[in-house]
């Protein structure tokens, strides 16, 4: 049987996580899903964000369905997004931006560059070490060039490397492993990059860039399909796999059933993806396209469905669609 883990995480993330849950658990009723609680919440209940327990128990699941989490205000604090990523080395981060002109694949490096976790913060200087390896950034290389094959396209590597020597290194190693295995690519700083991408974005198939810069970019892109909301993401290992929309906990609108589930519904999607269901996953995109185009809409797309109203409407049309 398989088994998936299902983090709500904090503020928006205890609505918009179980709506995808449901639609997880109306394609395939015999997984297992079980709760693992993270975050600022578990931190105000116990006085720690994620236990090592935590993240053994994260390591027993076949795949890991995410909500946004708060960071304590804790001090010599690690996210508990990174120390997650860390431990369960999920060193790909996926963020496809998809709409009727353009297919974009962001693929991030996920564990290493800004985010690598080393700092050290005093009265009058705070450092953060950026790190790139030779390891990191092949691996990444080979996960972006593997995408690139697949999907009949080219690879663009964004990077700041006219004032990065972090970033020559990596982009020489991104374009020799494009080179090697005959995949079309060229490279562009990051800022142009970004304005880019929204003034051309057909002009791209996948992108692979550092921890930070891939973050950023795909928010950046996120507006090319509407906002955040409508943005997933899945960040994958070796041997495990977590699926989060790129949107944060927000918990300025959390509880008031306002918030558009679509990217955690379509997290989801990607998760049946990995799973190997391409069908169920090309199912839910279906139903949130149709759901949409009934005029059924949260509040930030300008309509007056609710979180919960809209998820329903969703398992409808793939309850109709059977």
């Amino acid at each position: 049987m398989k088994k998936i883990a299902v983090v709500e995480g904090d503020g928006i993330g205890h609505e918009v996580i179980p709506v995808a849950k449901h639609v997880l658990e109306l394609l395939h009723p015999e997984y297992e899903y079980f709760p693992v609680e993270v975050g600022y919440g578990r931190w105000e209940r116990t006085g720690c964000p994620c236990t090592d327990p935590d993240i053994a128990e994260l390591k027993t699941a076949d795949a890991i369905l995410f909500g946004a989490v708060t960071t304590p205000p804790m001090k010599d604090y690690q996210s508990v997004v990174l120390r997650i990523r860390k431990a369960l080395d999920l060193y790909a981060n996926l963020r496809p931006v998809k709409d009727g002109g353009f297919d974009i694949m962001i693929v991030r490096e996920n564990t290493e560059g800004l985010y690598s976790g080393i700092e050290e913060s005093g009265p009058d200087r705070a450092t953060t070490l950026r790190v790139v390896t030779r390891k990191g950034s092949e691996r990444i290389a080979k996960t972006a060039v593997r995408l690139a094959r697949e999907r009949g396209g080219r690879l663009t590597v964004g990077h700041k490397a006219n004032v990065l020597k972090s970033d020559v290194f990596f982009r020489d190693i991104c374009l020799a492993e494009a080179k090697a295995t005959g995949i079309p690519c060229n490279d562009k700083f990051i800022d142009a990059l970004s304005l880019d991408i929204l003034q051309h974005p057909e002009s791209y198939d996948v992108v692979v860039t550092t921890n930070v810069f891939g973050d950023i970019l795909s928010d950046v892109a996120s507006y090319l399909v509407g906002g955040l909301g409508f943005v997933p993401s899945a960040n994958i290992g070796d041997r495990y796999a977590l699926f989060e929309p790129v949107h944060g906990s927000a918990p300025d609108i959390a509880g008031k059933n306002i918030a558009n589930p679509i990217a955690a519904i379509r997290s989801g999607a990607l998760l049946l993806a990995y799973m190997g269901d391409k069908s169920g996953a090309e199912r839910t995109e279906s139903a949130i396209r149709e759901v949409v185009a009934q005029g059924i809409r949260t509040r930030d797309l300008g309509g007056s469905a609710g979180t919960r109203e809209f998820g329903d409407a969703v398992i409808c049309a793939l309850r109709h669609g059977q």
